[in-house]
């Protein structure tokens, strides 16, 4: 089957408008770069996504989830099958101290939302960028806080297409990782618990996180976030900046001056140039210090 016929067959199950041929990539990455793919779908329901999870299983068509283009770099190439965006499911319910937030939702607006409210416990993804979904894969977390120390359950679907409510534990939950991610699930929806709180103080802490982030962050260029995870025993920013490459890298890509854990798109770099800066550091920090660094992103796609 043509990739035509699959959007012919997929525009009837979700709409015209949410199947995409060809579709450039850096539109929807943060790196703003990354090549096309073969089908974007971002349909508005549930019901939608498990239409285009379920006809990918039984055509044998890979997918991809891309959430709000975080925490991943798509090679120039592209990406060949479904790349499947969920940013139209981005409804936030609150309940009590319960917060109930769809997978496409964007997890620092959930946090600030429920500050507003006065509960407190999610001050920590303040400043996190990337949505609901992305944070419930890699079991976000900043500032001591993580996914783990929140989350109530959380409804997926297997790559087959079925529904399932998975409590914190059936979650298993660790440092940047989850049954979600071990088990290619797609994320639909998460429900907090939370607990209510002093707003002086709740707002206090915001605002010292949002400062913090913004006085060490590079967020004035496109990136991937962190690119690396924590190493056992160090920092992977000071052993990069130990390293003396901050400023360096290949093409538009370098290694941030203001922050040497993020890789930034300072002039039009391509994900050849990211990658390949990506390496330099690994190769530079193994040679420097014996440690390997573990990346933190995600490298999908296929070279140009």
């Amino acid at each position: 089957m043509s990739k035509q016929q699959w959007a012919d067959d997929l525009k009837k199950c979700i709409g015209d408008e949410h199947v995409k041929i060809d579709e450039p990539l850096s539109s929807h990455t943060m790196t703003r770069m990354g090549g096309r793919a073969d089908l974007f779908c971002d349909p508005e329901t549930e019901e939608g996504v498990q239409a285009v999870v379920r006809y990918a299983h039984e055509h044998e068509i890979p997918v991809l989830l891309l959430g709000n283009g975080s925490n991943m770099v798509v090679r120039d190439g592209g990406v060949r099958g479904i790349v499947l965006n969920l940013s139209n499911l981005n409804e936030v319910r609150f309940d009590g101290n319960s917060v109930y937030a769809e997978s496409g939702a964007d997890i620092k607006a959930v946090s600030r939302q429920s500050a507003a409210c006065g509960l407190t416990g999610f001050e920590f993804a303040c400043g996190i960028p990337g949505s609901v979904g992305g944070a419930m894969v890699m079991n976000a977390g900043a500032y001591g806080g993580e996914i783990k120390d929140i989350i109530h359950r959380c409804t997926v679907l297997t790559p087959e297409g079925e529904r399932l409510v998975l409590s914190k534990e059936e979650l298993e939950l660790g440092y940047r990782t989850s049954i979600i991610a071990k088990k290619g699930y797609y994320v639909l929806s998460a429900e907090f618990a939370l607990e209510e709180g002093d707003q002086e103080e709740i707002d206090a802490k915001v605002a010292d996180l949002t400062h913090q982030r913004e006085s060490k962050q590079p967020l004035e260029y496109p990136s991937a976030g962190s690119v690396f995870k924590r190493p056992p025993g160090y920092f992977a920013g000071k052993l990069i900046q130990d390293s003396g490459l901050q400023g360096k890298g290949f093409g538009g890509a370098e290694v941030s001056t203001k922050h040497a854990g993020f890789i930034v798109n300072k002039n039009r770099a391509t994900a050849t140039d990211y990658i390949r800066t990506i390496e330099m550091v690994r190769e530079a920090v193994r040679n420097n210090f014996g440690v390997d660094l573990e990346l933190e992103v995600k490298i999908v796609g296929e070279e140009s």
